[in-house]
């Protein structure tokens, strides 16, 4: 207990006044009383707040005066305080004595006196410098696991910079190409387009210069009439010798002229552009995008049937079969497999056969048991035709999409990150119809409505 004495003066003068805690930085001023250097300096500037004697402190022990600057590093203290503070660190807070084991079982330093306590009662313990052997043997087989672990994640690390580096030189090359491939697909089509204003420019010249000879030759032949009808009138009006004389070579001239039939020139434009034909560039575009799509059986309303490939769907209106808790109720409906939720996605549906069909893609979650309206608000992009031919967009309202031609395959492409649902003609690769921008708040599945002998079928990558 002697010791644990000592250690208690100790720490009493090794003890800022102010703070109460082990001196840091102590300083002494002029009455020799001690204190920590950011302690002292506090209660100056303190004071040097509140007084307007400026430059003279008082001692918070004995009120003995001080100036700022007497403050004196003790650095012998300082080293004596570290000092202590190691030794304390291996003494035993209740008994004094030198922390000598470690119990096992608690994972402490304990003291010879611990050791006898209930508290440590039993416990497995070893003398500190066996258990730190023992210890610091597991601690360097558990670093030499992670400096293995370490080299392996600079590897990985060293690997992931390569690919990055390889990315973004894919990617570079990819950009490179993309557009090169666009600058090819505007320079053709301005190209075209420069080929047939030429042709038709050449057409316009040749028949407007056919129709101007002529002009000419009208002009040259009603000068004739004229001259004719001039020397005709005169011959008339002159003497019966005059006018008989010659009259048979006279009228047979004369009505000869009749005869002439001015050479026709047709206003047909023989140059004819299909700009549909130009739209090959486009459906190859497309494709590239083209997804593998298969119907969904568990989707399906009850009357709608699936082939065995699972690409084509028929209406077998009156045959209803077991209702899938997961399908639609009301509306003859089905829905894709496959679920889209980033990148562009393109498919193609055969709708040649049909006279009423909708397609286009809605959101995972849409309602399945009611009859809702097939709006974006609703989660619904779709296009639908009707038996009197009238496509409609199901927008809010609903907008009327006029075609020359019925398609036969309608394409439809979906740009998750740009919000566009788009419908082409995939023969001619026309535009039919594209949704105003948007953001989908979850993923997106394929839409189909079948109605009765109106079957869909889903064409394949090599179609």
């Amino acid at each position: 207990m002697a010791s644990a004495t000592v250690i208690k003066k100790l720490m009493e003068d090794i003890t800022c006044p102010i703070c109460l805690e082990p001196l840091t930085e102590p300083v002494s001023i002029d009455c020799e009383h001690i204190y920590c250097r950011v302690c002292i300096v506090g209660l100056i500037e303190n004071q040097n707040s509140e007084t307007s004697s400026l430059g003279t402190f008082h001692c918070p022990q004995c009120r003995k005066p001080f100036k700022s600057d007497s403050l004196r590093p003790n650095k012998k203290l300082a080293t004596i305080i570290e000092t202590f503070k190691e030794m304390d660190q291996n003494m035993c807070d209740e008994h004094g004595e030198k922390l000598a084991l470690f119990c096992e079982s608690d994972g402490q330093l304990i003291c010879w006196h611990c050791e006898k306590t209930p508290r440590h009662k039993g416990h497995l313990t070893a003398l500190v410098e066996d258990a730190c052997r023992r210890y610091r043997k597991q601690l360097q087989e558990v670093v030499t696991k992670l400096e293995q672990r370490e080299f392996k994640y600079m590897r990985q690390k060293l690997g992931t910079t390569r690919q990055k580096s390889i990315l973004e030189e894919k990617i570079k090359h990819e950009k490179e190409r993309i557009h090169l491939e666009f600058m090819n697909l505007h320079t053709f089509l301005h190209q075209e387009e420069e080929t047939y204003m030429c042709q038709l420019e050449k057409e316009k010249e040749q028949k407007l210069s056919r129709l101007q000879n002529k002009v000419a030759h009208l002009d040259n032949k009603l000068q004739e009439l004229r001259n004719r009808i001039l020397e005709l009138q005169q011959k008339n009006q002159g003497s019966a010798q005059y006018f008989l004389q010659d009259i048979n070579d006279t009228l047979r001239r004369n009505s000869a002229i009749d005869r002439e039939t001015p050479e026709a020139v047709s206003l047909e434009v023989h140059t004819v552009c299909n700009v549909s034909e130009l739209y090959f560039s486009v459906g190859k575009i497309l494709k590239r995008y083209q997804d593998n799509v298969t119907l969904d059986p568990d989707t399906a309303t009850p009357d709608l049937c699936l082939s065995k490939d699972q690409r084509t769907v028929t209406n077998n209106v009156g045959t209803k079969k077991y209702q899938n808790p997961g399908g639609f109720f009301v509306l003859p409906c089905i829905l894709g497999c496959e679920r889209f939720i980033s990148r562009r996605h393109y498919f193609e549906v055969d709708v040649r056969e049909g006279t009423e069909w909708g397609v286009g893609v809605c959101l995972e979650n849409v309602p399945r048991d009611i009859d809702t309206g097939r709006e974006p608000q609703s989660g619904f992009w779709a296009i639908r035709l009707r038996r009197n031919k009238r496509n409609l967009a199901f927008t809010s309202p609903p907008t009327a999409i006029p075609l020359a031609d019925q398609p036969k395959v309608v394409g439809i492409m979906l740009d998750c990150e740009a919000g566009l649902v788009s419908f082409y003609n995939a023969t001619t690769g026309s535009h039919i119809f594209t949704f105003p921008k948007t953001s989908f708040s979850q993923a997106l599945r394929p839409y189909f409505e079948a109605y009765p002998f109106s079957p869909l079928s889903l064409t394949s990558l090599n179609e």
